[in-house]
């Protein structure tokens, strides 16, 4: 049986003002013919298949479009788990119609833990694998609060809670399986040795950071999404991050992007097959003088179907105010589309340090907390306490916007 694993797709993202529609049809339509190609059995996406929780109509249009053309297909069987950037709500108002389309849609943890449980089926329609299907996961949904608990005991708490839901989904895929069906197992997380890059959210759940590995329960493959850069996991085999297909910032532009085919024998994890997803458009980042930097513009190629997008990086101690225009003027009638221009001012050879000013458009939430609580004095038990509040707060914020506009609508 063949499995392709994918994750991340972040369907609706804007990246500085910039859409990423045209993106993301070359994605869909690449990936509908590789899964042709490859002959896939079932399609799992590990979360993040929106990019917010209330996704412009354009990209749920694209997101129901991809799942009707998946039956012309040879794969009639997906699964979408999901994200810390979806909504459980809107992924599970067409949960039910969606079943009509053989794909199961698990938004967040279920009420009844047998219906997280799905049964896949090979080319012969006969049960081919097993999949404890586990999305995101939210405080709320697997443990109570209690009060006086310090920031490690809810760490800890969380992270047994965590460890316990993934315990009772195997025990009942296994009662399925028996002993000649594979199982695979879905997570939307950070693991202990992830490498992230500068694109995912630093908030996880909670107070967790990052789930151990040995958590994991004994599954065949566990498919994994949250981290963007496609990698496997402490040098295990099985336990894989597949990776955004498309680079979701300037930071990721250096590693290809992938998605990854996984091939059973009987119960048995035959192969992982990396599969390298074009570059539909290319992110660049251009450093230097302003002379460099023309340099470099009048280096680019002309035949891309869709322009670059340029961030820039002026090297100068100078005090340049019209430092936007010049780079404006380099850039226009050019290949490429100019997404942001910044100045790293050189520092003498004796402090060897350069300083970064970041503005307040490029900083997440997260970021802002996290460089303000940075300045202050205190125990990492009210270092952890505060973050503990601050990750509920912002989770709740996010799912009351959700809900007013599903109420809207």
């Amino acid at each position: 049986m063949r499995i392709l694993h994918t994750s991340d797709w972040h369907l609706g993202q804007h990246f500085m003002g910039k859409s990423r529609e045209a993106e993301h049809r070359s994605f869909i339509q690449w990936l509908l013919c590789t899964v042709r190609d490859q002959c896939v059995d079932a399609l799992i996406i590990a979360g993040d298949i929106f990019d917010t929780g209330t996704p412009p109509s354009y990209a749920r249009t694209m997101y129901n479009q991809f799942i009707v053309d998946l039956q012309k297909t040879c794969c009639r069987q997906l699964i979408i788990v999901g994200g810390n950037h979806d909504s459980v709500a809107t992924l599970n108002e067409s949960r039910q119609l969606l079943a009509c389309l053989n794909t199961s849609v698990i938004g967040g943890v279920a009420e009844n833990p047998e219906d997280q449980v799905i049964t896949l089926k090979n080319n012969n329609n006969e049960p081919g694998a097993i999949v404890c299907a586990i999305p995101f996961i939210r405080p709320r949904e697997v443990l109570e609060s209690r009060a006086g608990d310090s920031g490690t005991d809810k760490q800890q708490a969380l992270q047994t809670a965590i460890s316990d839901h993934y315990k009772t989904l195997f025990e009942l895929a296994r009662k399925r399986a028996g002993a000649t069906l594979p199982i695979i197992a879905t997570g939307h997380l950070t693991t202990v040795g992830g490498q992230v890059s500068e694109s995912e959210r630093e908030i996880y759940i909670g107070s967790l950071s990052a789930f151990p590995v040995n958590a994991f329960p004994d599954a065949n493959y566990i498919a994994l999404g949250h981290l963007h850069r496609g990698q496997m996991v402490s040098k295990q085999q099985h336990i894989r991050y597949s990776g955004s297909p498309i680079p979701l910032s300037f930071g990721e532009t250096s590693k290809a992007k992938q998605i990854l085919l996984v091939d059973f024998d009987g119960a048995k994890l035959k192969q992982v097959i990396s599969v390298e997803v074009p570059r539909f458009r290319k992110l660049l980042i251009l450093k230097g003088s302003l002379e460099q930097i023309e340099k470099q513009l009048g280096d680019l190629p002309e035949d891309d179907d869709l322009q670059p997008w340029l961030d820039i990086e002026v090297e100068t101690d100078d005090y340049l105010t019209d430092l936007q225009n010049r780079v404006e003027q380099l850039v226009e009638g050019g290949p490429a589309i100019l997404l942001r221009v910044r100045k790293n001012r050189e520092k003498s050879a004796h402090t060897l340090i350069t300083e970064n000013r970041e503005t307040l458009a490029e900083l997440k939430v997260d970021d802002v907390f996290i460089q303000r609580l940075q300045q202050e004095e205190m125990s990492e038990d009210k270092q952890a306490m505060l973050t503990q509040a601050f990750r509920e707060i912002v989770i709740s914020v996010k799912e009351d916007e959700t809900s007013q506009t599903m109420e809207v609508r």
